[in-house]
């Protein structure tokens, strides 16, 4: 009876990551059947998932939802967070799947745990453990084999996807590191809720995409459906749940199979190739995400402890 709750748990944050690699796939589907530009997709889905977050974040007991809004402090990194943190790593990541695909897009951003741990080697003025240089050997090595099929004199990719793939990671590290401060005061919800409600709001004054973007008929909806409610809501609220069962670590590796999923859905229903070289370059990068998350120093990954990637 004691193992049941366990299971559950390993069930929830497995789901919520085969949950957001799918989003990716929708989001894919989106750009090359309904020619949706990547930029209004980001900003509504920001806008509609954010407002439902919120009102998330307000059920619940004892919310914090607009004790963040009482220091400056706070407010400041709340708003940087939105802008250069939420609004970074969408854009990046989706306008990234539409130059080459959701798998190649997933798993080039999760190499951005490794650009984390080399702020904090810096940071703290210290060398990356042994554990660490292997997971960077391998993150180098997968991202090679992803972006080559182990070719020196060519790429399978575009150079831009790539530059934009590198971006995305990038630009994950920043929201792992940046809302370190927030969530040691205020609920994942209430900080990630806020985060894509401003930023969705910021990034819809800037591009202004009140028209409608591509070819929109039944299909088109259900797939944005998807993407906001169980691409987006569902996976947040039973990842947060599995953390409470089965602990940050744990979820946070079973969340490794994000890249998986999300190539096994674009071969399957987009048709996309994936080859061999394809798929062992994901599972080092897999690899990767896992020596890290089970680094014994503190400071790995601190952020997602308490905030998901919402894809």
């Amino acid at each position: 009876m004691k193992e049941r709750p366990l299971i559950y748990g390993f069930i929830m944050a497995m789901s919520a990551a085969i949950l957001w690699g799918i989003s990716g796939t929708c989001a894919q589907f989106l750009f090359e059947v309904k020619n949706v530009d990547p930029g209004w997709l980001v900003c509504w889905r920001m806008v509609v998932a954010g407002s439902v977050l919120l009102l998330f974040a307000l059920t619940r007991k004892n919310t914090d939802a607009f004790q963040i809004w009482k220091r400056r402090r706070d407010i400041f990194e709340i708003l940087l967070f939105s802008i250069l943190g939420m609004v970074a790593v969408q854009y990046t990541y989706f306008y990234s799947i539409s130059l080459s695909n959701a798998a190649t897009a997933t798993v080039l951003q999760y190499i951005g745990p490794v650009f984390v741990v080399g702020f904090y080697a810096i940071k703290n003025r210290r060398w990356p453990k042994i554990s660490e240089y292997i997971a960077l050997a391998l993150a180098l090595v997968g991202t090679f084999l992803l972006v080559t099929h182990g070719s020196f004199n060519s790429l399978v990719i575009s150079e831009i996807a790539l530059v934009w793939g590198i971006l995305s990671a990038i630009a994950l590290a920043f929201y792992t590191i940046q809302p370190v401060q927030l969530l040691r005061r205020f609920s994942s919800s209430t900080v990630t809720g806020w985060g894509m409600f401003i930023g969705g709001i910021s990034y819809l004054l800037y591009s202004a995409p009140y028209f409608w973007s591509g070819q929109w008929d039944m299909e088109s909806w259900l797939v944005f459906a998807f993407i906001i409610i169980l691409g987006t809501v569902v996976p947040f609220s039973i990842f947060l749940a599995s953390l409470n069962i089965i602990g940050a670590q744990t979820a946070s590796l079973l969340c490794s199979v994000e890249p998986l999923s999300a190539a096994l859905v674009a071969v399957a229903w987009l048709g996309i190739s994936f080859t061999g070289m394809d798929w062992l370059g994901t599972f080092f990068i897999i690899i990767t995400v896992a020596i890290l998350t089970y680094s014994k120093r503190p400071v790995k990954l601190p952020a997602l402890r308490k905030i998901v990637k919402l894809r």
